[in-house]
C-alpha cells in the first residue's frame, strides 16, 4: 500500500489560502529538506482567531499572520517544540498579547535532545496554558480539542476541530512524506499507538503543518502504518544477514533516499531498534547512535 503523498499544490508565501469556511493558511518562506515548502501556520475563525503553529521566528512571515488576521488573533496554539513550529510564538504573542496554549515544554535539556535535523528543538518555549488529551478550548464561533499524539515527539498534540471534522496533524502526519521518530524524545512504540488513534476517528481533513492538506485521512494513516511495518521488516532482515549497526543498515534499506537524508533515517532506523529492543526480539551493545549494534535474541 503506497502513501498517497501530494508532492506539488499552489500557494504564494505570505499570501493566506482559504480553506475552508473557518480555515485559512499562511506559508512561511522556509523551505528544507525536513520542512518541505515551508511551515504552514493555520488561522481558525474570522472574529476571535486561533493560530495553530506561528512557525519560526521569521520577521516576514509574522507581518504576514499580522496582515492577515491582525487584532483579531486571540489565541496561539502550538503542536510540538521544534523550532519550525514554535520559533515565532514569543514575536506573535508580544504583538498580539494572545495567551500560548498546547504542547509543554520540550522534554529533553538542552545538548540532550535529538541529533538537529532543520531548526532544531526550541528550549526557550513556554506555554500559558499546557493542554492534555481532550483538553477543548472555545470561542462562539470555534472549538479546538487537543488529541495527545506522542511519538514523532512526546509532547506531540494534533488539534481536531469538530465543526469541520477537520484535524491540524503537526508532523504527526505530513502531506508529502514520512515522519521522523528521533530519540530520545521521539518514539516509535508511542508512533504506532498515535497512529491507530487516528485511524479510529471520523475525520474528513488533515492539516499538517508541512504540504497539502490531506483529503483521505484514514487510507492515508493506514498506508503509513503499512510503511512503518515494512521498515520493521527490512530492519529485521539486516539483521538476520548479519549487520549490526545503524549505518550499515540505512545504507541497504533507505539505498533510494537521498544521502542528505540519512541522518533523518538512522534516527529512524534506531526508533525501530529501540522499539524491537522493548519487544524483546533484539539485544543492544552501547549507547551512542553510530556506534551501538543490534543483535537479534
Amino acid at each position: 500500500m503506497s502513501i498517497p503523498f501530494v508532492n506539488a499544490f499552489d500557494f504564494t508565501y505570505g499570501a493566506p489560502d482559504q480553506l475552508s469556511a473557518l480555515v485559512r493558511r499562511v506559508i512561511c518562506d522556509n523551505p528544507g529538506p525536513f520542512t518541505f515548502t515551508g511551515s504552514g501556520t493555520y488561522l481558525v475563525g474570522t472574529k476571535s482567531v486561533a493560530v495553530i503553529d506561528p512557525g519560526p521566528a521569521n520577521d516576514a512571515h509574522l507581518e504576514a499572520l499580522l496582515d492577515a488576521a491582525g487584532a483579531q488573533i486571540t489565541r496561539i496554539f502550538v503542536t510540538h517544540t521544534h523550532k519550525d513550529h514554535c520559533g515565532g510564538v514569543a514575536a506573535l504573542k508580544e504583538a498580539t498579547g494572545a495567551p500560548v496554549y498546547g504542547a509543554k515544554a520540550h522534554p529533553s535539556k538542552e545538548g540532550e535532545a535529538a541529533p538537529l535535523l532543520d531548526e532544531g528543538s526550541d528550549f526557550s518555549y513556554a506555554p500559558d496554558v499546557v493542554m492534555k488529551d481532550g483538553d477543548i478550548i472555545s470561542t462562539q464561533e470555534w472549538s479546538l480539542e487537543a488529541l495527545a499524539t506522542p511519538g514523532h515527539i512526546s509532547n506531540h498534540l494534533c488539534f481536531a476541530l469538530p465543526l469541520e471534522k477537520a484535524l491540524f496533524t503537526g508532523d504527526h502526519i505530513m502531506g508529502w512524506a514520512t515522519t521522523v521518530v528521533a530519540m530520545p524524545d521521539g518514539n516509535m512504540t508511542d508512533y504506532y499507538a498515535s497512529l491507530d488513534l487516528l485511524i479510529e476517528r471520523d475525520d474528513m481533513i488533515y492539516y499538517p503543518t508541512h504540504g497539502a492538506p490531506v483529503m483521505t485521512p484514514q487510507k492515508f494513516v493506514r498506508a503509513v502504518k503499512v510503511h512503518r511495518q515494512m521498515r520493521d521488516g527490512q530492519i529485521m532482515n539486516e539483521l538476520k544477514k548479519g549487520k549490526t549497526r545503524i549505518m550499515d543498515v540505512v545504507s541497504t534499506v533507505y539505498a533510494d533516499v537521498d544521502e542528505v537524508l540519512h541522518l533523518a533515517a538512522a534516527l529512524n532506523v534506531q526508533a525501530h531498534l529501540e522499539r524491537q529492543v522493548s519487544l524483546g526480539a533484539v539485544r543492544r551493545t552501547g549507547n551512542k547512535l553510530l556506534e551501538a549494534e543490534y543483535r537479534l535474541i
